[in-house]
């Protein structure tokens, strides 16, 4: 593909609360083995984009722990690779990037020395599968300046925390809000970008000079009326998971059958970063009923509609329900989880009782069972 990617990684969400603590967003767990970030470079490696750069900020070390291998999205390469940046002191900057606009800007260099003529820019916190190339052909096709992929959300769905657009029916934006306090329209933009590099170097370089640092408010919505910018609708599943809620419902989604199968059993594959483990184990009197459940992990009690991340331990007589387990976590017998999100490398002890009574309960249980 003509195109390089950056996949814009750094930031945090409040409305994560407790989850975002001690991890990016983008590398928050995701359908029993898989980070959020797999989504997005799995896409790039299925649409031949050959050279990616992820950009970190908040909370970084568990997401670079992840992507120290780049084989894993077969970007192992002599040509292209995966890079991470973080921001760096230099002689002239010693600031953390200020905005998304800004965190490119500080690292133009990969740019300019770059030779694809298009850029594919992505956030690392959307669940989704796409074809990069399919877009930067309708891209191409619209002669537009900067192409940004839309999807029309249902109308109950509440979409203040989004970027939302008007399109004519070419496809051309009219409007653009970001976070509107109430929005005149249900389609939302999905954070992914098409534009030519040495334009968006160009974009970047001039609204550095202003003292602007937001890609969305500095550049999209600011010269929406100047350039071309053109809307691709998706139609397949997508799913932002900037909140307790929607990282709950995307996890629970994955119960589905249909969308299990969609995402792993129909090509285009996703691919993440593989740990050694043993295949789960069912003890005597483990009941299962439609929950996915990780390598690693030992069941000794009841899972009902739940997702056990890897190396869970249940213990006897527990009874899961409607519930995410994250990695490592012990839970002692007698422990009853339902309508809940149980933080990783937790130790739930014996007889505890956790239940989201009116909205999804996030259990973080600040002991310490590996010490010294």
């Amino acid at each position: 593909m003509r195109a390089l990617g950056i996949v814009l990684a750094g930031g945090n969400s409040r409305k994560m609360g407790a989850l975002s603590h001690k991890r990016a967003i983008s590398a928050m767990p995701i359908a029993g083995s898989y980070r959020s970030i797999d989504f997005v470079l799995s896409n790039m490696s299925n649409s031949h984009i050959q050279k990616v750069a992820v950009i970190t900020q908040y909370n970084s070390r568990s997401l670079h722990e992840h992507l120290s291998s780049s084989k894993w999205w077969d970007f192992g390469r002599k040509q292209g690779g995966l890079y991470t940046f973080t921001p760096t002191v230099t002689p002239d900057n010693s600031n953390w990037y200020q905005g998304t606009a800004d965190s490119i800007y500080q690292n133009l260099l990969f740019l300019k020395r770059s030779h694809e003529p298009y850029v594919v820019i992505a956030t690392g916190d959307c669940v989704y599968k796409m074809d990069f190339n399919k877009v930067l052909e309708y891209h191409i096709a619209k002669k537009a300046d900067i192409t940004v992929v839309v999807k029309e959300m249902p109308d109950d769905a509440d979409v203040d925390r989004y970027g939302v657009v008007k399109m004519n029916d070419d496809g051309r934006i009219e409007e653009f809000e970001e976070k509107p306090m109430v929005a005149r329209s249900k389609t939302v933009s999905c954070g992914i970008y098409v534009i030519r590099r040495r334009q968006l170097i160009e974009l970047i370089e001039k609204s550095a000079e202003e003292g602007r640092h937001d890609l969305v408010q500095d550049i999209l919505i600011r010269y929406k009326d100047v350039k071309r910018i053109y809307g691709y609708k998706i139609e397949s599943y997508w799913r932002n998971i900037a909140t307790v809620e929607d990282y709950y419902g995307t996890n629970m989604d994955f119960l589905k059958k249909d969308i299990r199968d969609y995402f792993f059993k129909q090509y285009p594959d996703v691919y993440s970063k593989v740990d050694d483990l043993p295949p789960a184990k069912y003890n005597p009197g483990a009941q299962v009923r439609n929950s996915l459940i990780s390598s690693g992990c030992i069941v000794n009690g009841t899972v009902e509609n739940s997702i056990l991340f890897k190396e869970v331990f249940v213990g006897n007589n527990c009874t899961i329900k409607n519930s995410i387990i994250l990695n490592d976590v012990y839970l002692g017998d007698n422990t009853h989880i339902e309508n809940c999100i149980v933080e990783s490398r937790d130790t739930i002890r014996a007889n505890s009782h956790h239940v989201g009574e009116t909205g999804i309960k996030v259990v973080v249980e600040k002991n310490e069972r590996y010490v010294l």
